[in-house]
């Protein structure tokens, strides 16, 4: 028996549902096509802002990248109400806020901000939600200082004038004297404003003679240093933030924020 595709009747019958199907077939195909070339675009368009922003925030020239994720960005809300009691909207914005700072201080400033993304976020967005006393902030183990200033802007914020006090060895890359001193006069934190560097270790008396001319409501330690030296400097109710100490005697322990500990004094 003949195919029914090989015979010229059945042909000519079936040759209009043919020229449908191929009609269709072709306005599919046309519009899966330009699907195609908008998703090219896309994707082209997408790379060149990656590029962009890879320039920007990668790891290039600082400790990590600077790329937060949604969930990271969660959890990091999650700590900071857990520490500081504050809304969940309100700590969302500051952290946001937070991270503005970084980017553009990092973006202007010489070097960068010690610790990792959700660390220094969290650091700027709670200690101002702890609502220090005072204005006076001691930063011990400063680095290039960028910490400092950008703590001083989200204080400022929130109507706080604060004056810094960095006490660094400073002696080398990357922290060198005229490195912080220069993101001071930079970032609206000089001698103006009352800022001042104080070289050297914080274990040496004579530095902790220096800096105890002023007692202060924030201080920020980076690094295993006495405590009772640092809550001799601290004011009633100042804020201690403690990074790679592992025991908090003399303080009242507020909780922990990505890898810093936060307390009370008295």
């Amino acid at each position: 028996m003949p195919s029914l595709l090989s015979n010229r009747l059945a042909k000519r019958v079936l040759r209009p549902a043919f020229a449908l199907v191929e009609q269709r077939l072709e306005r599919a195909t046309s519009a899966l096509q330009a699907d195609l070339d908008a998703l090219h675009h896309e994707v082209a368009d997408l790379r060149r802002r990656s590029y962009g922003l890879g320039l920007l925030l990668d790891q290039a020239g600082r400790e990590g990248h600077r790329m937060p994720t949604a969930t990271q960005v969660d959890a990091l809300v999650r700590e900071v109400r857990a520490v500081t009691g504050e809304d969940g909207e309100r700590v969302r914005h500051d952290i946001t806020v937070a991270y503005r700072h970084l980017v553009a201080l990092e973006a202007l400033g010489t070097g960068g901000l010690g610790g990792s993304l959700s660390d220094v976020c969290g650091r700027l967005a709670t200690v101002p939600l702890l609502d220090p006393p005072g204005g006076e902030v001691l930063e011990i183990g400063a680095g290039q200082g960028l910490f400092a200033v950008a703590l001083r802007r989200m204080l400022q914020r929130g109507g706080v004038e604060a004056r810094l006090t960095i006490v660094d060895p400073l002696d080398g890359p990357p922290a060198r004297a005229d490195a912080v001193r220069s993101n001071l006069a930079l970032c609206g934190g000089g001698p103006a404003a009352g800022a001042r560097v104080v070289p050297g270790g914080f274990a040496d008396p004579g530095v902790r003679e220096r800096v105890a001319d002023r007692a202060y409501g924030v201080i920020v330690v980076n690094g295993e240093h006495d405590l009772a030296a640092v809550r001799e400097l601290a004011v009633p109710g100042a804020v201690v933030v403690l990074g790679d100490q592992r025991r908090t005697t003399g303080f009242t322990g507020l909780g922990r924020v990505a890898e810093s500990v936060y307390c009370r004094v008295g």
